[in-house]
């Protein structure tokens, strides 16, 4: 066991099973406390590695993460504190891994319910190496104005009112953490402040005991009391007054032991700690704390008085001029966390993104304000969720039937047109379904699905500015356009595309009006009046009809349609089926496991 101080200004910690809250306490300890560097080295989290962004006051730091201990050992050679928040199931391998390393010199234990045979493993080979533990079942420990272990002394507020960043003169050591951040209040109040405190845990076997502690707190200088609260159950507290009556703690030390209600029970009685259990009249809160007076130590009457008597011997100290009292300072501002901030409106942030078409921070997601639960109950299809992604509205039912059956018919359009080559190509050249889709996607545009948006754009304009077809083709023609959505490489006038004949089928059947593709159909018989090939294709279809959906639901105001038509919507319904397609062939060629594809010789024109 270390005889003297355990930490300084400039200790550093490996933190294992990283933790933001613990880990940013700790760092906003540092910054409290003036220190230079942060208390954190790095951060060991089995199976990653990499960097953490947290904050060192006002600035951003990354401190780095490592998958083994050994691996953050070596790469932190001055960090020789190891903080260890794994689960009780693994707290005690990872803690011995740690201890066998030779620049780790002090090992903290969070976890309560470490097995007591493995405690006492940890134990004994931390003695023989002389190596110390805190824990298990521990807050950890804390030198005020230097170091602290995790969530020890709690908040920054707390940590402020209990004076601990700078340091005082008072050692204290305890069994229990949520106890010692009681205590450091308490001797804020009377004293000049915590020197060092430590929380050794609560389990039977603490892989320290007060008397360690105390021992050492008497080797160190710029301590001049201690104080020791103990509890019922275990003899630990029997060590301390063999040490008193031995003359080996020559500082006034003020002791109370906790659970002298216990006798108030007629059977015996387990309190928090599974160390806090009366095992006999020796182990009982009123028997030790009789024996450690005996010893010498002070001991009141009740925890009542504990403050009093603490205050009492501090004052006594500084009559006797043994001690002068610590000069006050004033600790730093830390910066507050945003989030926090913003939560207690203290401040207001602008946020960076805007979206109006779904939630998914309630109960269950919504699109369109609409909860998901409602939209599989009412049995909407991929055509509702369309149209409240998309239009925020939820549309009548034959829109979203126009839009389903545009989807279907768009999917595909065999393996020879570009899309679907590119994405072929890419998935025989071993790469992933993501990538392949892309390729695909990627040669959309105005020659490939993208004369939806043209032939709406081009169609709407015509119509809304009066203009005959032959006003409107012949314009098109002088300004060298070609009419988006009139032409087609194998369909003829008297061969006409189905998919065309099926979508004005539908919108004849159930749209209230179909203005633009009649106008649209008129455009077509111009055109074919000069070349048997200039029908109406798919694009064109799409693009008049639905301009015929968005004026006819009576949904939609003009500026509303404008709108849609200028964003680029209707393309959009093209993007979305032909992904269907270019996933199908994609998932085709790996099934048929086809090898990398070259295009023949003979298919090429070389010229010079």
């Amino acid at each position: 066991m270390a005889t003297g101080q355990l930490f300084s200004r400039t200790t550093q910690a490996l933190f294992y099973n990283y933790k933001q809250l613990p880990v940013q306490r700790m760092l906003d300890f540092d910054f409290l406390c003036g220190r230079e560097t942060p208390s954190v080295a790095g951060i060991i989290n089995p199976g990653g590695d990499g960097f953490q962004k947290l904050f060192f006051g006002q600035e951003e730091i990354a401190i780095p993460v490592h998958s083994t201990i050994e691996a953050a050992c070596a790469a932190h050679p001055t960090a020789d504190v190891f903080i260890n928040f794994a689960s009780f199931r693994s707290a005690a391998a990872s803690s011995m891994s740690a201890l066998k390393q030779p620049t780790i010199r002090v090992a903290a234990i969070i976890a309560e319910g470490v097995p007591e045979s493995d405690a006492k493993q940890l134990i004994a080979f931390a003695r023989a190496n002389n190596k110390v533990v805190i824990g298990p079942a521990t807050v950890g420990g804390i030198q005020a104005g230097a170091f602290k272990i995790g969530d020890t002394a709690g908040t920054i507020d707390n940590i402020i009112h209990c004076k601990l960043y700078r340091p005082g003169s008072v050692g204290f050591v305890s069994k229990s953490g949520g106890m010692s951040n009681e205590l450091y209040n308490s001797i804020a109040r009377v004293t000049d402040g915590i020197y060092e405190g430590i929380a050794i845990g609560g389990d039977v076997f603490p892989g320290s005991t007060l008397s360690d502690h105390v021992l050492r707190f008497n080797n160190i200088p710029q301590v001049k009391m201690i104080v020791v609260l103990g509890e019922l159950g275990g003899r630990d507290e029997y060590s301390l007054v063999e040490a008193l009556k031995q003359g080996k703690v020559n500082k006034p030390v003020v002791a109370w032991v906790s659970g002298t209600c216990a006798r108030l029970f007629k059977s015996e009685v387990q309190f928090g700690h599974a160390g806090a259990k009366s095992g006999g009249e020796m182990e009982s809160a009123q028997a030790k704390n009789q024996a450690l007076r005996e010893a010498g130590a002070i001991v009141p009457t009740s925890y009542e008085a504990l403050e009093a008597a603490i205050k009492e011997t501090f004052e006594k100290l500084v009559e006797e001029g043994k001690t002068t009292p610590v000069k006050e300072v004033v600790p730093p501002q830390i910066p507050e966390d945003l989030n926090t901030a913003i939560k207690s409106g203290k401040v207001r942030a602008p946020t960076h993104i805007i979206s109006t078409i779904s939630d998914d921070r309630g109960e269950e997601p919504c699109y369109a304000g609409v909860p998901m639960s409602s939209i599989v109950e009412s049995g909407y299809g991929v055509g509702d969720v369309i149209s409240l992604l998309w239009f925020k509205r939820s549309l009548p039912r034959y829109c979203t039937h126009f839009i389903e059956i545009c989807i279907m018919l768009c999917a595909d359009h065999g393996p020879c047109v570009s899309g679907a080559h590119n994405t072929i190509v890419t998935a025989r050249a071993g790469k992933d379904l993501v990538s392949s889709l892309v390729s695909g996607l990627l040669t959309i545009g105005p020659r490939f699905g993208g004369a939806i948006d043209d032939a709406a754009r081009y169609f709407k304009d015509a119509y809304d500015r009066g203009l005959t077809p032959y006003e409107f083709v012949e314009g098109m023609k002088k300004k060298g356009i070609r009419v988006p959505g009139i032409g087609h490489r194998i369909k003829r006038g008297d061969n006409k595309d189905k998919r065309v004949e099926l979508l004005q089928l539908f919108a004849r059947t159930h749209f209230p009006s179909v203005k633009y593709m009649e106008y649209a159909v008129q455009v077509e018989t111009y055109t074919l009046s000069k070349a048997n090939n200039l029908v109406m294709n798919v694009d064109g279809a799409i693009g008049s009809l639905f301009l015929d959906l968005l004026a006819g639901s009576g949904m939609f105001t003009k500026q509303e349609i404008d709108e849609i038509v200028e964003i680029g919507y209707l393309n959009g319904l093209f993007v979305l089926a032909r992904s269907i397609g270019l996933i199908g062939h994609t998932f085709d060629q790996k099934r048929l496991k086809q090898p990398l594809y070259r295009h023949p010789w003979e298919d090429v024109l070389y010229t010079k």
